[in-house]
């Protein structure tokens, strides 16, 4: 759950796909696992309720959950995953009034997720004019994971998420080679997956790179231009964004940036919005 609401943001399609905490029963703070780490203060096994929990599905430490050693808290995004089981899969019932669904509930809601976040990815791709030959292909796979998500809740347990996973993933990676090919700069750099933890990238010029799943923890990123760079999967945690330029880049996330640092001359992506625990 993020530190606060997030700013207005122009619609462009995916308001159902930004997570709405009110019409959720907190499914996030029950049905996943934490582990003591630097994201959280805690371990709590998955299906067992948060301590900080209450009654009314609301965080009692929302507004400080950084200070409390839940920074984890505030970079989690669900993708919308959280009403749809809660309001349309379970039809508004929850599972402290109904415990027999509960079991049930919290093994559809990361299927949920998962496909939530394809649906983000694939939306995008359709608005990218680079990507327009596939967009017969991008249009048939996001009718296919939007009609995954209204399967009645039993469904679930026989989707084959990871194949559908892999068939979108490639179709992604194909519309991310289209339309970087077509950026003006003509070196390309291929970083995908790599190992850039603490590196020193400042005012690097990254137009068009492959960064999909790149390592990029503690990487100074200041004032880096990451225009049209695929970042899909890119691991920002810590990761210093002040003054990067990210307009235009591919399949970013609100969560890659709540992971990160910034500041008000980051820019951003019209889809997404600026984290409140970043520098003014």
């Amino acid at each position: 759950m993020p530190d606060s609401e997030p700013t207005t943001m122009p619609d462009n399609g995916r308001e159902a796909l930004r997570a709405d905490c009110a019409n959720c029963f907190a499914l996030c703070c029950v049905a996943l696992t934490l582990t003591a780490s630097a994201d959280f203060a805690i371990d709590k096994d998955a299906g067992r309720p948060c301590p900080n929990l209450q009654d009314d599905f609301r965080c009692g430490i929302h507004t400080r959950l950084r200070p409390k050693g839940f920074s984890g808290c505030t970079v989690y995004d669900c993708f919308g995953a959280g009403q749809q089981v809660s309001q349309v899969t379970y039809g508004g019932r929850d599972w402290r009034s109904s415990p027999d669904l509960a079991a049930q509930m919290f093994q559809v809601f990361p299927v949920m997720r998962q496909l939530h976040e394809l649906l983000w990815y694939l939306t995008e791709a359709l608005t990218l004019p680079g990507a327009r030959p596939l967009h017969g292909e991008i249009r048939r796979a996001l009718e296919e994971t939007e009609l995954h998500t209204t399967r009645p809740a039993v469904d679930f347990a026989e989707l084959d998420i990871a194949g559908h996973r892999d068939r979108v993933a490639g179709l992604l990676l194909r519309t991310s080679e289209l339309v970087r090919a077509a950026a003006p700069r003509r070196k390309k750099r291929n970083h995908r997956g790599a190992d850039l933890i603490g590196a020193r990238l400042r005012g690097a010029d990254l137009r068009a790179a492959d960064l999909r799943g790149a390592y990029l923890i503690a990487a100074d990123l200041t004032g880096a231009d990451l225009r049209l760079a695929d970042l899909i999967g890119a691991d920002f945690r810590d990761a210093d964004l002040s003054d990067a330029d990210l307009t235009g880049s591919l399949f970013l996330t609100q969560a890659q940036l709540n992971a990160a640092t910034g500041n008000a001359k980051t820019a951003l992506p019209t889809s997404l919005s600026r984290p409140p625990h970043w520098a003014a």
